[in-house]
């Protein structure tokens, strides 16, 4: 069975304007319902971590201070969002569904999460409006509990993930690998085991052609045995923060690309959102729909 972490907006609500595009977290597994691509039972919805987790991978002064609101106000602008303990928790509970995500995807082979992807979040440091890193609190997760010896972080958003980058810089267990826009944010990136920064303008011929001439290699090459997919849809033409010149069927054989190549390699792999900044809230959510509509078609 598909499992999906979610996580309603409206119990850990965002200060006023900085709402949108955050209704896609409510929009999303009500259009999945609807459609009846998912049912109740496929979604779960995670708590509150045991802090071992988290402090991890993120420096425990970090957490602590974050945890308390006692950050500085310069590590606060950094991050983006008025800091608020409510915010603090729906992260932490960001970062239970990514890691139940792993237990799931070990059981059925893959896990989604409605939120997640917060790859700018350094060991020490948030940015960008991520606080904690979920991908490589799952990743940590995994091999301290040696339920994975390999890991690899395919992460396609728009956006560099140079926080998870940082992260895992000096572990040898962890490979990341980083597709996205060299003109985006950030304008500092951090280095990847594999970055392939994308001219702007790349539609989906070429974005489409330069995965498919790499992903089988670097599989090949580092051999994981738990894939992250950080499947973000700001690669999309429309998106106001984005680079690329994508369509919405092209960032669909993208997903369609990676959970086939997962699902026939009989890889595990946990998947997290992302970004998706298009002024249509429509175009978001159908976006983030077909990965899990593929999701369902592929697994199931």
């Amino acid at each position: 069975m598909l499992k999906i972490a979610n996580h309603p907006i409206y119990k850990h609500p965002l200060p006023e304007g900085h709402r949108f595009p955050m209704e896609k977290y409510e929009l999303l597994p009500q259009q999945l319902i609807y459609e009846g691509t998912c049912a109740e039972e496929n979604f779960f919805e995670p708590e509150i971590p045991n802090d071992k987790h988290i402090v991890a991978v993120h420096d425990p002064e970090y957490f602590y201070d974050l945890l308390n609101m006692m950050i500085s106000p310069k590590m606060a602008r950094k991050i983006g969002f008025p800091l608020s303990e409510d915010l603090v928790e729906r992260e932490r509970i960001i970062a239970d569904g990514t890691i139940k995500g792993c237990d799931f995807a070990l059981e059925f082979g893959i896990a989604m999460n409605i939120a997640g992807g917060t790859h700018h979040a350094f060991s020490n440091h948030g940015e960008a409006f991520c606080m904690l890193n979920d991908q490589a609190i799952g990743a940590r997760y995994l091999m301290n509990n040696g339920l994975t010896k390999k890991v690899l972080i395919i992460d396609l958003d728009v956006h560099q993930g140079n926080g998870t980058a940082e992260i895992f810089k000096n572990d040898d267990s962890v490979f990341t690998f980083s597709m996205h826009g060299e003109g985006n944010y950030p304008f500092k990136k951090e280095q990847s085991d594999l970055d392939i920064p994308l001219p702007k303008g790349t539609t989906d011929e070429i974005y489409l052609s330069i995965l498919a001439e790499n992903l089988p290699q670097l599989i090949d090459k580092v051999q994981p045995d738990f894939i992250f997919y950080l499947c973000g849809v700001d690669i999309l033409e429309s998106d106001k923060l984005g680079t690329l010149s994508m369509t919405l069927e092209g960032c669909k054989k993208r997903d369609e690309f990676i959970l086939s190549t997962c699902h026939n390699l009989n890889i595990p792999v946990q998947c997290s959102m992302g970004g998706g900044y298009s002024p249509n809230i429509k175009i978001i959510v159908e976006a983030h729909a077909n990965t899990f509509r593929l999701a369902q078609n592929i697994y199931f």
